[in-house]
């Protein structure tokens, strides 16, 4: 069944090129796709456009739809072009005539849009709460660690005295900016599209506000055109925001890494969180987070791929935009895959103390000895040649006492302040709500 067949049928070849993965991926907008007509046939009730026994009528055919999607017995026929489609399809088998009079009044355009714009919204819900998962995770560990010493590098040489503490609560608070885009990507996502049709609008006297309400859309996509072209700005919008997300915890994995190695020995992990090698019997892999640095990485590419795939289309809909759903939901499940892991691999941490008592790590302290006379009154250029003669001469003696107070610093954390920044970052987002 195809809803703009007008009884020739297409060429197979071109029906199997141009429907593509989409019967597989639209079972994941299924239930979306009936919500939204549930929204929209109450809307043409309201406008004489149904009876109410239709509507009743109507209304109990998606309920169990609804409820075949929910025990999984819900599947797109070969012969079925799409979810839209199919849900019409298994009306009028189901209710006879009063099954087609669900379209009126829409677009697969405006239908798709609804049904992807209500996807994005939940998804990016999940994702903000495995954020807030990650999030958590991190700020719990910077207090228990938070006077345990480590290096701190800068181009990959020892520089200053950092603590797990302020390393753990670092990659917390990139978090919490990175939940910024995610916040602006929901309200880009979270409007109304409904309405628009083909992108022209309709001659019917619809009610958008309606739909709006019913749909718990934040706002309307008021102009017909702009509705249409929010396919792609929408993803691209969210691509960017998971692509900040991938690159924090990327960049965290890589950490991981270089501190679970022998040359450094910071962390580690119990056995059975590693992987071992078939020849060498003393390995303890870091697989997993290899594994999450190298999908975050691939993930950083989402919005290059929606931005070149989106390049010089005109405006109104092209089919071209059908390969958005390609790019996008396999990247939605292998970012929450990887923030769900690296939440589960924080729980078993194990972190090394007493680092510092190590002496190649003794030239740490000697920006803490230049504060510590400068303190005291010498100018801190004469303060820094006094230190550096010291350690050029290989008479350097460091003293191992760190005293940071500011905020944000190894004894001030602020945990509590950036625990707060990212309330604020995901308060746009409903995370624990249960939509309607």
């Amino acid at each position: 069944m195809k809803l703009w067949n007008k009884g020739v049928e297409p060429d197979e070849l071109v029906e199997k090129f141009t429907v593509g993965k989409d019967r597989e991926l639209d079972l994941l907008l299924a239930k979306h796709d009936v919500a939204g007509s549930m929204a929209h046939i109450k809307m043409l009730q309201s406008i004489g456009l149904l009876t109410s026994a239709e509507l009743s009528a109507l209304l109990g055919g998606l309920e169990q739809i609804a409820r075949d999607i929910a025990d999984g017995s819900f599947a797109i026929a070969p012969s079925v072009e799409d979810v839209h489609s199919q849900v019409e399809l298994l009306l009028t088998q189901r209710l006879g005539e009063v099954g087609k009079k669900i379209h009126a009044g829409r677009s697969r355009n405006d239908q798709v849009l609804v049904d992807l714009k209500l996807f994005f919204r939940e998804e990016i819900r999940h994702v903000a709460s495995a954020v807030q998962a990650l999030f958590d995770a991190l700020i719990a560990l910077s207090e228990k660690h938070k006077d345990v010493l480590m290096p701190g590098y800068t181009h990959l040489q020892i520089a200053m005295p950092s603590s797990f503490g302020l390393w753990f609560g670092a990659y917390a608070e990139s978090l919490a900016d990175d939940a910024h885009m995610l916040a602006a990507a929901y309200k880009i996502v979270n409007q109304n599209p409904l309405g628009s049709a083909a992108g022209y609008g309709s001659s019917f006297p619809l009610n958008r506000a309606m739909t709006t309400e019913l749909l718990e859309f934040d706002d309307l996509h008021y102009n017909v055109v702009a509705a249409q072209m929010s396919r792609g700005k929408s993803e691209r919008a969210l691509g960017a925001a998971m692509s900040a997300i991938a690159a924090t915890l990327g960049r965290f994995a890589m950490d991981v890494c270089l501190y679970m190695s022998q040359n450094f020995g910071f962390i580690s992990f119990p056995d059975a969180l590693t992987t071992g090698s078939s020849i060498m019997p003393h390995k303890k892999n870091p697989d997993v987070f290899e594994l999450i640095r190298g999908k975050c990485n691939r993930l950083q590419a989402v919005p290059n791929e929606v931005a070149l795939l989106c390049t010089n289309l005109p405006g109104g809909y092209h089919r071209d935009m059908q390969l958005l759903k390609e790019i996008m939901f396999p990247a939605i499940e292998e970012l929450l895959s990887c923030l769900s892991m690296a939440t589960f691999m924080l729980r078993h941490i194990i972190v090394k103390e007493n680092i510092l008592e190590d002496e190649k790590y003794s030239y740490l302290f000697t920006v803490e000895d230049v504060n510590r006379m400068a303190l005291g009154g010498v100018p801190f250029r004469e303060a820094y040649k006094k230190v550096g003669a010291l350690v050029q001469q290989g008479l350097y003696k460091p003293v191992k006492a760190v005293r940071h107070t500011h905020e944000g610093s190894i004894g001030n954390l602020c945990n509590d302040q950036i625990a707060a920044k990212m309330k604020r970052a995901l308060g746009g987002i409903p995370v624990d709500e249960s939509r309607k």
